[in-house]
């Protein structure tokens, strides 16, 4: 399931492309906003055929070698340890995916020079070379070999990461985020539920999707104020020549910190600080938590920061 961090991020960049068309319908952009972070879960179907498909391919090119003029012993008899690797098999079988996967188009058959180029970067591992040495398919092998193949092969491919960011320009943005999710999924499997293993949804649940729209539209009705809040706390320093996404990014913050009591105050601090460091200056981070540490204690002074249930821990 997407992490509140993606959603966080997703929301800015809605609210950016926003603010340079004030005059758009908001509705319109909040649903893109929905619909562009749903796209992320298709990505990480996409992620799940990827194994099966290269394991296919492998067993297809060992086949053929059966069929060379003068075959050698190992030709006949080849090492099928990873293409029937135990934790690719659920993949391959798997019950929800095998729903999913026609449902989104997902079909990675015609892509054979991708899946070769991958496969040869997967016999290059050193753990790939060691697993290959023994015969038997052992469920804690099959899947530490899998992790790492995710984690190493897949996670940093920049062929793979253009490659889907062809098909879907969004998929640019979210390729980190759905390899997180696609390897801690991976990583819950279990040998005893076969092809039931759980496939994570994309929302933990529907408090999600509501995070996502009511941060995106409360920010735009309360900009204005923010903006004064914000400027009232500049010290020789123009609101002019504060960096936009500075200023709304500190006004996501604000945002969250009055309209949603359950999100503890250090949670938003670090997420917004965390976000200044990918999506502004390399000075942002300081000048955001200096603006923001200031108005937290006016906030705490007036009684306007109220936080309920979760909101209360690390506060």
């Amino acid at each position: 399931m997407v992490s509140r961090h993606y959603l966080r991020i997703k929301t800015m960049q809605a609210l950016y492309a926003y603010n340079i068309n004030p005059k758009a319908v908001v509705r319109a952009y909040e649903d893109d906003l929905v619909k562009n972070v749903r796209s992320s879960y298709e990505l990480f179907l996409w992620l799940f055929a990827l194994l099966p498909e290269i394991a296919f391919y492998r067993l297809k090119k060992l086949d053929s070698m059966k069929e060379k003029h003068n075959p050698t012993a190992e030709d006949l008899d080849p090492n099928l340890k990873f293409v029937n690797n135990l934790v690719i098999r659920q993949m391959e079988e798997n019950k929800t995916l095998k729903q999913l996967w026609p449902k989104y188009h997902i079909l990675w058959e015609n892509d054979t020079d991708l899946i070769a180029k991958l496969f040869r970067e997967i016999e290059q591992l050193p753990e790939y070379e060691v697993y290959m040495t023994t015969r038997e398919n052992i469920y804690s092998e099959d899947k530490k070999l899998v992790l790492k193949i995710i984690e190493v092969v897949f996670a940093n491919n920049d062929l793979l990461h253009w490659f889907l960011g062809e098909k879907n320009t969004h998929w640019i943005d979210d390729y980190e985020e759905a390899m997180l999710m696609f390897y801690q999924n991976v990583k819950e499997f279990k040998e005893d539920k076969g092809d039931e293993c759980r496939i994570d949804s994309l929302f933990k649940s529907d408090e999600d999707v509501q995070f996502c729209r009511q941060l995106f539209r409360k920010t735009i009705e309360h900009s204005a104020e923010y903006t004064e809040m914000i400027e009232a706390k500049l010290q020789n320093w123009e609101l002019e020549r504060v960096i936009s996404m500075d200023m709304l990014l500190m006004q996501m913050a604000l945002c969250e910190l009055l309209e949603f009591p359950s999100v503890p105050i250090k949670v938003t601090l670090n997420e917004y600080i965390e976000i200044a460091k990918w999506y502004s200056s390399d000075k942002s981070k300081v000048f955001i938590n200096g603006i923001l540490d200031r108005l937290i204690v006016d906030l705490r002074d007036s009684g306007r920061l109220v936080k309920t249930g979760r909101g209360l821990y690390q506060n």
